[in-house]
């Protein structure tokens, strides 16, 4: 965000004073070359599910929603980096009505990666709840056009939501929302699955072994979810700490790790598609088919 990139930049020098801990820079090439290999991924993934009618069901449409929102956050730092460019060689007027505009634009994809990225974990989550425990029911449940409409008001959502903060971004207020968002969404999805495996352990007790498949379709949501918080928290507690104690030499040392949190959400992009290939077999033939009628 820029307001985010902005105020470190400010309360940099007076934090300085404050800590022994000099800020990491890491070279613009090593975002790029990320952001790139995380958007042709998620590309692939897109790609994967659009030319297999096989894959077409409401859980590939989900992880679909995932990919995207990977997608937007390698996509974020690429015209970033675009932006920056152009700038440099003087193409752009510093803090022009154009850069000012583009900045915003900019700034609500990575807002609506980060929202999408949760919206999308959350409804996978319900799907494989659903899958486990309402496993008769499941295709009369979730089918694919009310799947389609949970991921268009979703989206939608995302989308206000995206525009709204980044508009209100330089009120405290807009930033305790944002990142209270983050835990909230993410104890909601701890405690579906808390009571989703609950039950499955009650469940297989009572009765026969819950199938093999939508086990696994509930094990790779979990990494999923434990990759995607590995990646996002350090931001997540990077921009609460330089809202509430910028000026603290304890805070302002863990802030001089600001460019490296961003290299670990540019990762996310770039991780999650193996974890697709590696725990679903049919995304991995998927994907071997694909890559082989490509080059014959």
């Amino acid at each position: 965000m820029k307001h985010i990139i902005n105020l470190y930049e400010s309360i940099n020098s007076t934090a300085r004073n404050n800590s022994d801990c000099p800020p990491v820079v890491l070279p613009e090439e090593i975002f790029f070359t990320i952001s790139i290999v995380g958007v042709l991924e998620n590309l692939m993934v897109l790609l994967t599910v659009i030319k297999n009618k096989n894959l077409q069901s409401p859980m590939y449409f989900f992880i679909c929603s995932l990919a995207i929102s990977d997608m937007l956050g390698s996509l974020y730092k690429i015209l970033e980096n675009i932006l920056i460019m152009f700038r440099n060689m003087g193409y752009l007027e510093p803090q022009g009505s154009f850069e000012t505009t583009a900045d915003d634009v900019v700034d609500s994809l990575f807002i609506l990666s980060l929202l999408g990225s949760i919206c999308s974990l959350s409804v996978i989550a319900a799907d494989r709840y659903i899958t486990i425990f309402h496993a008769l029911r499941y295709h009369r449940i979730v089918t694919p056009r009310r799947a389609l409409v949970v991921l268009m008001v979703i989206w939608t959502c995302c989308m206000g939501s995206g525009i709204t903060i980044v508009t209100f971004s330089h009120h405290v207020p807009t930033v305790i929302a944002f990142t209270a968002l983050f835990p909230l969404m993410l104890a909601f999805i701890l405690c579906l699955y808390l009571h989703m495996f609950l039950l499955a352990r009650s469940h297989a007790r009572r009765t026969s072994m819950l199938p093999r498949a939508n086990m696994r379709g509930a094990v790779t949501l979990t990494v999923l979810l434990g990759v995607f918080i590995f990646c996002w928290a350090p931001f997540v507690l990077h921009v609460l700490l330089m809202t509430f104690c910028p000026a603290d030499p304890y805070c302002a040392c863990y802030m001089s790790l600001f460019q490296v949190n961003g290299v670990l959400i540019m990762c996310n992009a770039v991780i999650d598609p193996f974890i697709y290939a590696f725990r679903n077999p049919e995304l991995r033939d998927a994907f071997k088919k694909m890559t082989f009628c490509n080059r014959f």
